[in-house]
């Protein structure tokens, strides 16, 4: 009896063991982040392939979850029979999404490393993010994406292994992405397959830079180049893959700077001020980089539908250290947009959305207004815009509100958001342009215009509406006051990431100093200081540059009303002098 009881365990165990070999991989489909390619549920027998004779295997085909068979190429000749996959150093891995039995075709995903020092770890990672080829337009949904790790933190692009989707905009709280865009690295990409690119050394967000100035493994500066082919245009050419040829010049760019340096984990991005270039730009065509074991194994090239991603040695970009040089000194550009977050809320992942100088007071996702752009802040950003480039990009300090403008600027509206109820960033609305609004539209707001009334490049004119009706109620003339409105013009391309940085502190400081100015001379004329206390108490650089602002701000429209109400029309044209020159001296 106990011999059979025996038995019959065993035979359990057995089709335990079986069972278990069936089971899918622990994290398949779970709420669970997918942070590896699941292996074989089924543990079927892998297939190794010699391609080039010399006894190992060059091939590894298996499956992965949903019976999707996988390639791995084994570019650097390490790989032997036994192993279950491929290394992540100078490998290739296919995935057939579509198990049509074909790799690298319609509809697939391709994920090439490529270790340039022989180090044994990847500096370099490419992503071929196939669609069908029929009834598609070139411009996505399809990618076409390098990283470069320079910070060596071996992170890359992200991955959804449940879905096999490139998922670069996956993040933690309110920016912490999975996709290497913290510290220092490296991005082009184009939003369409490989097959539709004419050349593939060349890309559309090419590059995408960003910078890691105080070595702490997260960024503070940002700046993205942009070569528009005729589809980025107009997406609504037809499939042509003459619409993805790319110019060779760069004829767009931001540049994006966290000038109070506030990132830190819970707040990977906060970036504060943006300056963007437009026109003919700059032809980069001798900015050539190559690397070594960049070209894959060529015995694998059938593999491949279109195998010019594996046969390339060089890819054409701007670089960290020429990006600079290039924008200032070889750039020729017809238009620069300003804009700064005064509400300190742009959680986005890249940098500051530009304003469009488009309607003040309408408001929506490509509805016409100013923020137009649907990764833009609805309320809360300010924004200046050369559309002559009369200023060249460069900036200067306004004495009528101490805050950093834009030199040459024709016009400009600020938003006003105090509390940041309304911000943009990785979720809420989408329309197919990318990843939109947090919140729903904001049904009024406040709005400050700025204009430059004598084309001087200095603002003179500044217009408020504070109760948000759409109709200035108080407008002030710099020029009729007797206001000089120059100011000292600070050349941006001699400034660098910490001339903006060491400027940006001068502003808070002085902001702040002119607040305790403002305050002694609120006191002298009986206004009740206390109700302000919340404002007076400032902790950081940026609340000396917010409520420095602010708290002038209110004084002064306190003074106002008082001089109205004294009927004081002399009180009220030095009260205007005092408060738009800075200098808060009422005996002029």
């Amino acid at each position: 009896m106990k011999k059979k009881c025996a038995i019959y365990f065993l035979m359990l165990m057995n089709v335990s063991f079986a069972a278990l070999g069936q089971k899918p991989y622990w994290n398949t489909n779970t709420p669970l982040n997918a942070y590896r390619l699941p292996p074989d549920p089924q543990n079927r027998p892998i297939q190794y392939v010699d391609l080039d004779g010399d006894g190992d295997p060059d091939l590894l085909k298996t499956f992965t979850q949903n019976n999707i068979p996988v390639c791995w190429i084994d570019d650097d000749d390490d790989m032997k029979s036994g192993d279950n996959q491929g290394d992540m150093d100078s490998d290739c891995l296919l995935i057939d999404r579509n198990r049509d039995g074909n790799y690298a075709a319609s509809e697939d995903l391709v994920i090439d490393w490529n270790d340039t020092n022989n180090d044994a770890k990847a500096d370099m990672q490419v992503i071929a993010d196939y669609v069908a080829f029929e009834g598609k337009t070139p411009w996505g949904p399809g990618h076409y994406m390098w990283m470069l790790d320079l910070d060596k933190d071996n992170i890359f692009n992200y991955i959804d292994w449940n879905t096999f989707e490139l998922e670069c905009w996956t993040y933690f709280g309110q920016s912490d992405f999975f996709e290497d865009y913290h510290g220092k690295s490296i991005l082009m990409k184009a939003h369409a397959a490989p097959n539709y690119i004419s050349d593939l050394r060349l890309n559309w967000e090419n590059p995408f830079l960003f910078y890691d100035e105080d070595h702490d493994g997260l960024t503070e500066m940002a700046i993205r180049l942009c070569d528009s082919p005729p589809i980025a245009k107009n997406r609504k050419l037809p499939n042509n893959i003459e619409n993805m040829k790319f110019t060779g010049k760069i004829d767009w760019t931001s540049l994006t700077f966290d000038l109070d340096n506030d990132n830190a984990p819970q707040n990977e991005f906060d970036f504060d001020m943006t300056l963007s270039f437009r026109g003919e730009g700059f032809d980069y065509m001798d900015q050539i980089h190559r690397f070594k074991n960049m070209r894959g194994l060529k015995e694998a090239d059938f593999l491949f539908r279109d195998p010019r991603v594996r046969q390339l040695d060089n890819l054409i970009y701007p670089d960290h250290e020429s990006t600079w040089n290039l924008i200032f000194n070889r750039g020729k550009w017809d238009q620069v947009y300003f804009s700064f977050d005064e509400d300190d809320d742009c959680n986005r992942w890249e940098r500051v959305e530009l304003y469009d100088a488009k309607s003040l007071f309408k408001s929506g996702i490509r509805n016409g207004g100013l923020d137009d752009n649907p990764q833009a802040d609805e309320a809360g950003d300010r924004g200046e815009w050369d559309m002559d480039n009369s200023g060249q990009g460069n900036l200067y300090v306004g004495k009528f509100d101490g805050r950093i403008h834009l030199y040459g600027a024709e016009w400009g509206a600020w938003r006003i958001d105090q509390n940041a109820q309304y911000f943009q960033g990785m979720g809420g609305l989408y329309d197919g342009y990318g990843p939109g609004r947090l919140h729903a539209v904001a049904k009024k707001f406040p709005t400050v215009k700025y204009t430059d009334k004598n084309n001087n490049g200095y603002i003179d004119e500044i217009a408020y509406d504070i109760d948000g009706d759409t109709i200035f109620e108080h407008t002030v003339s710099l020029l009729k006051l007797g206001l000089d409105d120059r100011s000292e013009v600070i050349k941006t391309k001699n400034s660098g990431f910490k001339g903006l940085v060491s400027l940006n502190k001068k502003v808070a400081e002085s902001l702040w100093a002119n607040a305790l100015k403002a305050c002694a001379v609120a006191e002298k004329e009986g206004l009740n200081m206390s109700w302000y206390s919340l404002m007076r108490n400032p902790k950081s650089i940026q609340q000396k540059y917010s409520n420095g602002y602010w708290l002038q701000f209110y004084i002064y429209m306190d003074l106002l009303d008082l001089g109205v109400r004294r009927n004081d029309t002399d009180f009220l044209k030095r009260l205007d002098r005092a408060y738009f020159s800075g200098s808060w001296d009422l005996r002029k």
